[in-house]
């Protein structure tokens, strides 16, 4: 006898070229809007100083916060990013980074979120929130 598991948001759950080149792993992720992930820090994300490059670090919060997004709509509705405030709070250094991204509020058309980058130590690195535009999963061809 085969035992088969149920699917998970975890299953559905759309990938991309832009998550694999920044090393996406989704942890966790649940329909009240939050997502666990974990990103590879890689050294070709560096600028001259050694550091993980800041619009790197945007692109990581970002595809934190949209699986948030996602799972709060139950895959129904895809996050497209309208406007995001990011701060530094301290230079990110190669090696894994965590994602911790939660849904502030949602409706049919926007939801507002935010999330925290932390290093391999747990010491925050970077913060945003941001507005999304929801539409119809389908329309975003699977990117969301």
């Amino acid at each position: 006898m085969t035992l088969t598991r149920p699917r998970t948001l975890l299953d559905a759950f759309p990938h991309s070229p832009a998550r694999e080149l920044l090393g996406f792993h989704l942890l966790q992720l649940d329909h009240r809007g939050h997502a666990s992930v974990r990103f590879d820090g890689k050294p070709e994300f560096t600028d001259p100083a050694g550091y993980l490059q800041g619009g790197i670090l945007t692109a990581m919060l970002d595809e934190t916060m949209g699986p948030a997004a996602w799972a709060a709509c139950g895959g129904e509705f895809s996050p497209l990013t309208i406007d995001v405030h990011v701060v530094f709070l301290a230079p990110a250094r190669p090696g894994p980074l965590f994602g911790e991204g939660e849904v502030l509020q949602v409706g049919r058309s926007l939801a507002f979120l935010s999330a925290v980058l932390t290093d391999a130590d747990g010491r925050p690195v970077a913060r945003a929130s941001a507005s999304a535009r929801m539409v119809r999963a389908a329309a975003t061809d699977s990117r969301g």
